[in-house]
């Protein structure tokens, strides 16, 4: 745990959100897993805590407080109990859309949408990836079309977390075919428009509780004052916040292989092979010795990218270097983890189970490891990068 990162009132506010995660979340896990849907009611209990919106103005019903750290505090106390797809599911809002309507939103839709959202009586989404545009977000083929006081949207959009519950979705859109990059906009779509419908919730091999869907856009008249931010800046409001989404994947990487560390100290400890505790090997302390060194490593790393971006100097390459390589070491450390199980470990009623194929996605949602080091290596092969 990052305690050097943090202050009493981060502590304090830990307190609360540990009971509710032992309370609400942990219980309920493996039967969400199971059902493939969390429990709808979690979203009310969440913001009457007012985990929701961490970083949204008091005045929008928001938690009020910029400082990241808070939002770091909900994923330690997630990944102590191997609720992965819980954090992916609020993350969702407070690591993405909400920033996205914060920023750039009129203040009409702000007061339209962010209170219900806080309040966990809404859900949102934000919809960039298609079946043929995955990280490369230029390859986007959903378009819109003005049409008066609206836009008509046509498309198709894959691998949306919360996207068969969401009561809205920001759509990234091709508005000007002919101005490559200049050519996105961001549109609100609402649920209940004609022409929007919901795929296929889509079998995952981790994360299985939260929901992952298609979406499709057929013909969606979506009101001109749905417009998010600029027309035609789309691309440029993504480049500007993937560093905090991309931030947010790789703390709750190191925290998710930090949890998974103190569950195997606890398993070794207990569990004997030949007359003594599976811990005692020189093995077994070698392997230990070398995880705990490269979490202290990393730790280091991670909590200074959480002060750059409070302090708004993270750059995406800077996000970039953090994402791959917590998201890396997060497969290390918790295969090494698994292993010194033993066949406990391919249980699923062991959390090292569930954690282990739950982090397989983290090195490929965000921008998969390859993209990220194209983005650094770009950077410094650059005249004058580096």
């Amino acid at each position: 745990m990052r305690t050097e990162l943090f202050t009493e009132e981060h502590e304090l506010f830990r307190d609360s959100v540990r009971s509710f995660v032992e309370q609400r979340i942990a219980p309920h896990l493996e039967e969400w897993e199971w059902a493939g849907r969390i429990d709808p009611d979690l979203w009310r209990s969440a913001g009457e805590l007012g985990l929701l919106g961490l970083g949204v103005p008091e005045s929008y019903g928001g938690g009020g407080s910029a400082d990241y750290r808070f939002r770091c505090v909900l994923m330690d106390e997630l990944a102590r109990v191997g609720a992965a797809a819980v954090n992916v599911a609020l993350g969702g809002f407070d690591d993405l859309v909400g920033p996205y309507l914060v920023d750039l939103g009129t203040e009409e839709q702000k007061l339209r949408w962010l209170p219900d959202l806080c309040a966990g009586r809404r859900r949102a989404a934000i919809a960039m990836t298609e079946p043929g545009a995955g990280s490369d977000l230029r390859g986007i083929r959903t378009t819109a079309i003005r049409d008066g006081e609206h836009w008509v949207l046509n498309g198709s959009k894959t691998f949306i977390t919360s996207g068969g519950s969401a009561d809205l979705v920001i759509v990234v859109a091709r508005t000007d075919p002919q101005a490559d990059a200049r050519g996105f906009s961001l549109l609100v779509v609402e649920a209940g428009m004609p022409g929007f419908t919901r795929g296929r919730a889509l079998d995952k091999l981790g994360q299985r509780a939260e929901d992952v869907s298609e979406l499709f856009f057929d013909d969606v008249r979506v009101p001109a004052t749905n417009l998010l931010g600029t027309e035609g800046g789309g691309f440029g409001h993504l480049m500007e916040r993937l560093p905090r989404e991309r931030l947010s994947i790789a703390y709750y990487g190191l925290a998710a292989a930090e949890a998974a560390l103190e569950w195997t100290l606890r398993h070794v400890s207990q569990r004997t092979a030949f007359g003594q505790p599976v811990a005692q090997f020189q093995h077994t302390k070698f392997s230990l010795a070398e995880i705990a060194t490269e979490l202290e490593v990393t730790r280091t790393y991670v909590d200074r990218a959480v002060l750059a971006l409070n302090a708004g100097t993270l750059s995406a390459v800077d996000a970039a270097k953090v994402k791959w390589w917590a998201t890396e070491l997060q497969q290390r450390v918790l295969a090494r983890c698994l292993q010194l199980h033993g066949g406990y470990g391919y249980m699923r009623e062991y959390p090292i189970a569930r954690a282990f194929v739950d982090a397989r996605v983290q090195t490929i949602y965000g921008g998969t490891t390859e993209i990220m080091k194209e983005i650094i290596g770009r950077d410094l092969t650059r005249p004058g990068g580096g």
